[in-house]
């Protein structure tokens, strides 16, 4: 299942993500610092998906109350609402 979700509150603009049963297949973000993108999108490939949002929801960037590895894990719980 491909999936395409929207951030809120950080630089990037879009994150997409492929899962299969609740794996997380590829993730690619557009726009945000580009190396730690490419590095959190790396790191959680073939992870559970689960897994990967209990690790990085609630992590802040500066002082935002958010950032892109936050919304990588908002935007996995909605495509598992949807899976």
């Amino acid at each position: 299942m491909t999936f395409t979700y929207k951030p809120r509150g950080v630089c990037s603009q879009l994150i997409q993500l492929e899962l299969d049963h609740g794996q997380i297949q590829s993730v690619r973000f557009t726009g945000g610092c580009n190396g730690n993108t490419q590095g959190v999108a790396a790191l959680v490939k073939g992870m559970d998906a689960k897994e990967a949002i209990s690790r990085l929801k609630g992590i802040r960037c500066g002082f935002k109350s958010t950032s892109c590895p936050d919304q990588l894990a908002h935007a996995l719980e909605e495509a598992l609402a949807q899976e």
